[in-house]
């Protein structure tokens, strides 16, 4: 009987062990910031400008970078990682980390997407009218503002 619970204790061991192995195996796979950076085409240093003296006019767009309901999920995700923090410090700072690249990798598809359809529009010879073009234009000065008094 004895050597019977000592293998069922040694074969819960090893699940859970399995399910632990799993569950790192699953985060190995999430982007991480410094894999975000490790893919930027960039890798020269940002050089400090002097601050545009324009104030932003009614005319810039401030609209949200993401839509409602991924931004209602993110912020529902930092608030479960920052209540975290107290029993797992580590854990909460692996998945903020986590949280942060994924959220610049959305934001960068983003604009890819945006310059991808505007880029598919000059090659079919169609004209981009000056307006959208300005209003992406504004879209990148918005969040290129947004990160620089982040």
């Amino acid at each position: 009987m004895m050597e019977r619970d000592e293998r069922a204790t040694t074969a819960d061991e090893e699940r859970l062990a399995a399910a632990e192995e799993d569950s790192m195996s699953v985060e190995e796979d999430r982007p991480t910031t410094a894999d975000i950076a490790s893919r930027s085409d960039k890798d020269a240093p940002v050089e400090e400008t002097a601050k545009d003296a324009s104030e932003p006019t009614e005319d810039d767009h401030r609209e949200p970078l993401l839509a409602e309901a991924a931004t209602s999920d993110v912020r529902g995700r930092w608030e479960r990682i920052q209540g975290s923090f107290v029993d797992e410090p580590r854990r909460a700072v692996e998945e903020a980390d986590t949280l942060v690249a994924e959220l610049m990798q959305q934001l960068a598809d983003s604009f890819a997407q945006e310059r991808q359809a505007l880029e598919g529009q000059w090659d079919r010879g169609d004209e981009v009218s000056t307006e959208d073009l300005r209003i992406a234009l504004q879209r990148y000065r918005s969040f290129f503002d947004r990160l620089l008094s982040a």
